[in-house]
């Protein structure tokens, strides 16, 4: 994969095309994957599986993507559809995190 991107408009066939996004899709999925090492280090803070959820939060951050969608001239329903699936996603496994967490310390408390 190349390190620089041809910019879209400089793409002459659809195999550039395609590595292009291929390459972006990428640097999205780490991008995801560093993101979800924030959610798992969020964990230990977290007094209780509500504050995992953090509905709050978690309505500003959804409209925030929506801005930042609108910024890009992109759907912002579709960010945010796309943004909750992944957030929904992300709290499952930071509640199991959590929870395994909130196990270690009950069983090595009760000893």
């Amino acid at each position: 994969m190349p390190n620089t991107l041809t910019p879209a408009q400089q793409c002459h066939d659809m195999a550039a095309i395609r590595a292009a996004i291929d390459h972006i899709d990428r640097q999205v999925i780490a991008l995801l994957g560093q993101r979800y090492q924030y959610v798992l280090a969020a964990a230990p803070f977290k007094q209780s599986a509500q504050a995992v959820r953090a509905e709050e939060r978690l309505r500003a951050m959804l409209k925030q993507r929506r801005a930042w969608a609108e910024e890009e001239r992109l759907s912002p329903d579709a960010i945010e559809q796309m943004y909750r699936q992944l957030v929904e996603h992300f709290i499952a496994e930071e509640l199991k995190h959590w929870q395994a967490q909130a196990t270690l310390a009950d069983h090595s408390s009760s000893h």
